[in-house]
């Protein structure tokens, strides 16, 4: 059962953890329940009153920096309060504490209580405790109590808390499983089919549309003034240290490269012998037998093939590599053959066989003429790799003394990518589109998130690949732009308007006739469309003939009804619904079991959610957004 699954997870620290953090989640959205913003009665050094119990600030900053640790190494990489905060840390944190807060007061009003005993077991049967005998290692504990910074008499008294949660959460979803109807429904969702008729309506069936007025235009901006606003543009230097920017092929000696390339040629540059094979399957290894004495006795392998009803297409076994023959017998026959020759009776894996091979693709090598620069780039590469961390502590020093990466770049002979203005989407003023920067959106996002003469955090790219440094030279915010400013681009979009207006209303004249019971191929062809077909379209299939948008809308449609759908680039699309099949939900299959764990639990989750939700509404939430600030580093607003 899935609360088994909690309990059993529950047991480990890892497990621990993970169980604070889903509780955090689960109750993000409501767990401050009618919070107000001051407290009263309370002491200031309280962030939160559940109930009768306080969170104190002390226990507040010390739950937030070990977030904000625990953090920074999976990240690898400082986790700035900045950054903390902008992700949702903090309220995490907290929402967390007024959850765990909140379940210990239901529990100890419940009487509910763990032992010594289980506590110990939870310890002891703990992996991460364990060595690699398997037995509980005391060195191994003081290890993990020193790495999450608690006592052992702290420890013990989370582990105790934390078990007597999970027990609770167990009284409350441990017998619920989702219902028939919902399995019913998800497997609908999951494996109806529908068969559709369809037909392009494309953008030149609206016809010619007549030049706008200049006022006609006017009138068009100033309702949708908004949406030609420009959005804010900013400028930057990006400085990137990966090995593909320190590689230099040209600095590679000829002994360098030729030594990498024997080391590597059978690999990376050789293709192995391929074999064409031929094979006749036997009932027994006498027949087998037989068949090969006919052939040496000068009867054909094709004459063999159709005494056995065989014909010559369905001799052929394939084409293959030594590898991919998975039968050691079948492979070993045949890779031993000369070729056109016939093989004594082989014992195969699936019976008896004589094989011909009828080609052979000798194995080749490229030279190292042939790959000579392939080779020094990756030589180059794997050298610049080697230089990386001691660049970038170079270039780090440098910037603790608040020199500007292009003075740095200068020093180390690196290039500075002068990067803007452009928008938060790498669109520049003009409308075209600036290239991909190094580190991708995440370079992109951190740009956006800084300011001027901000010293920036490194951006670590991934699977060490390098750092990405940057600078904002300049911010143009948004503003308001003029109507002859975008005069240009008003126009393309009230055109674009005025043609998916019209194709939307020749949608809606052939509905009309579809539902008032004309054939579909009749309406759309004296229409001058070409009607189509596509029958057994699940949920999620799409093409570029449907896409998703269409999809979603033949699955919301009866069946026998007609609808339409614009589409981008193509006009519109105009579909009826043929047919709706669904399969019979056999509750004894895999896939079965699999909804029922899956709905189960998202059950689950809703009922402790609005159990949670009660609790809270009950003790009575109150916040010290003051102290709350105080506990996390955070700014007085």
């Amino acid at each position: 059962m899935m609360m088994q699954g909690i309990r059993k997870a529950g047991q480990s620290l890892v497990g621990k953890l993970l169980i604070a953090l889903m509780f955090g989640f689960l109750i993000f959205s409501f767990a401050i329940w009618g919070i107000g913003d001051i407290f009263q009665g309370y002491g200031r050094n309280a962030v939160a009153m559940i109930g009768k119990r306080e969170i104190t600030i002390e226990q507040m900053r010390t739950a937030y920096q070990n977030e904000v640790q625990l953090l920074t190494r999976q990240q690898r990489r400082q986790i700035t309060p900045e950054m903390a905060r902008a992700i949702g840390l903090d309220q995490r944190v907290l929402s967390r504490l007024i959850t765990e807060a909140t379940l210990d007061q239901v529990g100890d009003r419940m009487g509910l209580a763990v032992s010594d005993d289980t506590v110990r077991d939870v310890i002891f049967n703990d992996p991460n405790m364990k060595n690699a005998a398997g037995a509980f290692d005391r060195n191994r504990f003081n290890e993990l109590l020193r790495a999450i910074g608690l006592t052992e008499q702290a420890f013990v008294r989370e582990q105790r808390a934390a078990t007597m949660r999970q027990e609770l959460a167990e009284m409350v979803i441990g017998g619920i499983s989702a219902p028939v109807a919902l399995q019913e429904l998800g497997h609908r969702l999951r494996n109806e089919r529908r068969d559709v008729a369809y037909a392009v309506i494309p953008e030149t069936a609206a016809g010619e549309i007549a030049a706008p007025a200049e006022d006609v235009l006017k009138r068009y901006f100033e309702e949708r003034k908004t949406s030609f606003r420009a959005p804010e543009f900013r400028s930057a230097n990006v400085l990137a240290l990966t090995a593909d920017t320190l590689a230099d092929p040209a600095k590679v000696s000829e002994a360098d490269a030729k030594a990498h390339y024997e080391t590597v040629k059978t690999q990376r540059y050789g293709s192995p012998e391929r074999r064409t094979i031929q094979q006749i399957a036997f009932p027994s290894m006498e027949e087998a037998q037989a068949a090969k004495a006919r052939i040496d006795a000068g009867e054909t392998f094709e004459a063999i093939a159709a005494a056995r009803n065989i014909a010559e297409a369905d001799l052929a076994l394939g084409t293959f590599a030594r590898e991919g023959l998975f039968d050691p017998a079948v492979r070993d026959a045949a890779f031993a053959l000369a070729q056109a020759a016939v093989s004594a009776p082989v014992q195969g894996g699936f019976g008896p066989v004589l094989l011909r091979v009828t080609e052979i693709e000798p194995a080749r090598l490229k030279s190292f003429e042939e790959v000579a620069d392939e080779v020094r780039k990756e030589v180059a590469t794997s050298k610049a790799a080697a230089l990386m961390t001691e660049l970038h502590d170079k270039i780090e020093d440098q910037r603790a003394s608040a020199r500007p990466l292009s003075e740095i770049a200068q020093e180390f002979g690196m290039t500075i990518r002068p990067l803007g203005p452009v928008d938060s989407s790498l669109r520049k003023p003009d409308g075209t589109q600036d290239t991909q920067l190094p580190g991708g959106s995440a370079t992109l996002t951190a740009i956006f998130g800084s300011d001027i003469g901000v010293d920036n955090e490194a951006i670590r790219l991934p699977n060490n690949g390098g750092y990405v440094w940057f600078e904002v030279t300049k911010i143009d915010p948004p503003r308001d732009r003029s109507f002859d400013e975008v005069k240009a681009e008003v126009e393309r979009q009230w055109r674009a308007d005025e043609v998916s207006a019209k194709l939307a209303a020749k949608a809606r004249e052939l509905i009309q006739r579809l539902d008032a019971g004309e054939a579909f191929a009749t309406v759309v062809t004296a229409a001058g469309l070409k009607p189509e077909e596509a029958n057994g379209l699940g949920r999620q299939d799409q093409s570029d003939a449907l896409p998703q948008n269409v999809v979603s809308l033949i699955f919301g449609t009866p069946v026998g009804k007609s609808a339409s759908a614009s589409v981008d680039g193509t006009g519109r699309i105009l579909f009826q619904v043929k047919a709706a099949t669904v399969p019979p939900y056999m509750r004894t299959t895999e896939e079965a079991e699999n909804f029922v764990r899956l709905f189960t639990s998202s059950v689950s989750d809703d009922v402790l959610t609005q159990y949670v939700r009660k609790l809270q509404k009950d003790l009575g939430v109150t916040l010290n957004q003051a102290a709350f600030r105080n506990a996390t580093g955070g700014t007085q607003n």
